[in-house]
Order: C-alpha cells, then structure tokens, then sequence
C-alpha cells in the first residue's frame, strides 16, 4: 500500500512502513507542513498492525533530509524556541513502539541528522554526509543533537563536531559509531530492508521491551536499569511468545510469533 501525504510518502509493505521526506528540490529539508506530517504519520502507524518497523529515508540520492528550512529559521522567535516542535516531534519518533531504521542516502544535515539521532538504528550509503552546522547561523542544535550525538559517539567527540559544525563523512562515521553499516548507494534501502527483516524474525513483544528497556535504562543508575531489565523480561518470561520461541528451539523449527502474539493479545 503506498500513501501521499504531499511532503511525506509512505509505502507500508510486508510488514515494513518506508517513510521518504519528498521535497527533493530543497534537499529535502525540513519545514512545518513536514513535521505536522510526521506527526500524524507516527500516530497512524503506531495503531497499525501490519507496520512492524519503520524505516526513514530521502527523496531523491542527493540528500537524507539536509536540515531545516532557512526561511522559517530566520524568523523564529524566544517563543518559537520554548515551543521545540521539531525537538517534540523527534521525541515521538524515539519513543516511537515500534523499531525505526535511518536510511540515511546523502546529506543528514541539522534536523536531518537529529532525525537520524533519534531512530534505533542507522544505516548509511558510502555518500553519506551527518554535519550539526546550526553554530554557523548562530544558534544550536536543539532537537536533540547535543544530547544524542553524544550519547552515541562520546562527550569530546560531539562537543567538537557540535562547536565547529564539520562534515563527518560515512566511514568516519561508522568508525565513531554514530552509524552500524555503511553501503553502497544502490544498496541501501535494501540493507535497511534486510535489517528490519532480521527484527521482524523475532519476538514481538520481546523487542518492544528490549527497545524500551535499553532507551530508558540508559539515562538511570546502573542499580535502577538492572530492575527495568529483570521486570521485562518477567514480563516475557509469561508471555505465549517465549513459549512459542522455546519450543520452536527445541522442535528444530521456524517460531511462529505471529500466532504466540495474539494468544498475548487475548489474554
């Protein structure tokens, strides 16, 4: 099934919803009629059930999403700051149920690299470019760049890519760990693919609570993210998914976790 939503496409397809941001004639950069899209776009697929991961991607092979729009920049205000919109748009899309994939195929500049920031999983082709230039036009990343940038490569490293807005090119990129593979461009969404199809081969239930513990164990005490692990998966450990993926293992056969989450579903 393939939606238009103007600024936005959305082909849901075995299980798999491929969101592409479409204004290709600016690189594809973010203004507010994309964001109100991406809104309404993760409450949608968060309700439906066929959409077992989201994969985020680019119009065109020039660019991911290179930013957000200048104009509606140069007119911000201290109000338009403390609203954060696209700062609470990404938090949706991190704390978004179901597993989400960056396909990043180009330029992730600003608003698209903190896109990027805020999916579980990263993908890069071999032209990818992640740059935070905001200190350029005199202001900072505040969707989440300064947070999770160095959550993910480290304090040194994302206050100097922050403080002086340099390119990091996808092998760098990789190597810092700010991406988990780099591809040829032709191949991307075809590894992004590969990988959402390697999460939709397990359990359900279980990667929703893996996906939630790991997000919200990492920001607590060691003692406190310990308990959110034992208490998920006591939580698994009930559930018809670990018995169905048990006893698949010891049949010597393929588990069925479709059917185990439904009997979960009906409990």
């Amino acid at each position: 099934m393939t939606a238009a939503q103007d600024v936005l496409t959305i082909d849901i397809s075995d299980g798999i919803a491929l969101v592409t941001v479409n204004r290709p004639e600016v690189r594809n950069a973010i203004n507010a009629t994309v964001l109100q899209a991406l809104t309404r776009t993760l409450e949608e697929l968060a309700e439906n059930d066929d959409v077992q991961v989201l994969i985020f991607t680019g119009a065109g092979d020039k660019a991911f999403v290179a930013g957000a729009d200048i104009n509606e920049l140069a007119v911000r205000t201290p109000k338009d700051g403390l609203k954060a919109t696209m700062q609470g748009v990404y938090e949706k899309v991190e704390q978004f149920p179901k597993p989400t994939i960056a396909a990043v195929n180009g330029y992730a500049f600003g608003g698209g690299h903190e896109l990027a920031l805020a999916c579980d999983i990263r993908v890069a082709s071999s032209n990818a470019q992640f740059a935070l230039p905001e200190t350029g036009l005199g202001i900072m990343p505040a969707a989440g760049g300064t947070q999770r940038l160095a959550k993910l490569v480290g304090l040194g490293r994302a206050t100097e890519i922050v403080l002086t807005g340099r390119r990091v090119k996808a092998d760098d990129a990789l190597a810092m760990g700010l991406v988990t593979q780099v591809v040829e461009p032709e191949q991307l969404l075809e590894t992004a693919r590969e990988t959402a199809n390697a999460i939709m081969a397990k359990g359900p239930l279980a990667i929703q609570l893996a996906k939630t513990v790991i997000r919200h164990g990492f920001d607590v005490d060691h003692t406190t993210g310990i308990l959110l692990e034992r208490l998920a998966q006591s939580v698994l450990y009930s559930s018809a998914e670990k018995a169905e993926g048990t006893t698949a293992f010891l049949e010597k056969r393929a588990p069925d976790f479709r059917s185990a989450a439904q009997k979960d579903v009906s409990k």
